[in-house]
């Protein structure tokens, strides 16, 4: 797998598709950046896993998984 992947989501508040550029070289990570259509933070969680490959989670700062 690329380094990076281009995926695209939907923002966990306006509900709007988006699109994220992905850097799956570090492995698991989590960080938070602004929708591009509303603005609000949202949390981005990649896991990466031999079997599923790359899981990736996008919440709402308010929410906890």
């Amino acid at each position: 797998m690329n380094a990076l992947e281009s995926i695209s989501e939907h923002c966990p508040y306006c509900g709007e598709a988006i699109e994220l550029l992905l850097d799956s070289s570090a492995g698991d990570d989590e960080y938070v950046e602004d929708c591009e259509v509303c603005c609000r933070p949202m949390t981005i969680a990649l896991s990466l896993d031999e079997e599923l490959g790359l899981t990736v989670r996008v919440y709402a700062e308010n929410e906890a998984f």
